[in-house]
Parts: structure tokens; sequence; C-alpha cells
């Protein structure tokens, strides 16, 4: 298996990264996480829990694009190299983006999610090259 191959279950696995500070923050909170209904509680989130929270979600909108782009550029016959080295770039960009989120990091949560979607596009349109 290729690396980009492997960047995808990374990039997956990283969706769940700020799953933990989210429930951090809710536990703070409230007290308890609320296992049969913890949406209303992820709702009512602030400061680094809300962040956490959404960099998750970011995550989860990041991630179906990324599986695409690899997916065009793996059977679009992108020279290894290239494919291997955008993935990583995703992968590094995503934790990268998450870290900056937690920590409120403005612009460079902006920067880092450019990279990331600069690489992504990258990918996809790498069959013509």
């Amino acid at each position: 298996m290729d690396i980009s191959i492997w960047c995808l279950l990374v990039a997956f696995m990283m969706i769940y990264a700020p799953r933990m500070p989210a429930i951090r923050g809710v536990i703070e909170a409230e007290g308890r996480y609320d296992l049969a209904n913890p949406r209303p509680q992820q709702a009512r989130l602030t400061g680094r829990g809300a962040r956490a929270q959404a960099a998750h979600e970011n995550s989860l909108e990041a991630f179906a694009p990324f599986a695409a782009a690899v997916w065009v550029a793996h059977y679009g016959g992108t020279d290894a190299g290239l494919r291997d080295t955008l993935a990583l770039v995703f992968v590094a960009a995503r934790g990268l983006y998450i870290l900056a989120y937690l920590n409120d990091l403005n612009p460079w949560r902006t920067v880092v999610w450019t990279i990331g979607i600069f690489s992504v596009i990258g990918l996809f349109v790498s069959p013509l090259f």
C-alpha cells in the first residue's frame, strides 16, 4: 500500500483527535457526558471545548474531498511521489489545523487550512500533468 493510502487512514483517525478536548469541555461544564443525547451538550460548549468540537466537525467535512482526491490521483495515474507528497502535506496541514484551532491561533488556522485545501485541489488536478 502506498503512502497516500496510509494518509487516508491517518486523516480518518485525525477526525476524532479533537473529541477528547470536546468531551472534557462538556464534563467540566456540565459534570457529566450524556451518551444518550450528547449533541445538545456539545452545542452549549464554549471556549476550548467549542473549538475542539468545531475542529472535529471541520475534520469530518475535509475528509471526503481528500479521500476522493486521493482516489482520483491514484486511478488517474499521478506520479506516486507527487501523490504521496500532496497527501502528506494534507495530513500535516490537518494536524496543524487542529492544533491551531484548539489553541485559538488565528490567522495560522486559516493559513494551514488553505494549505490543506490546496493539496486536495492539487491531488484532483494532478492526473492532468
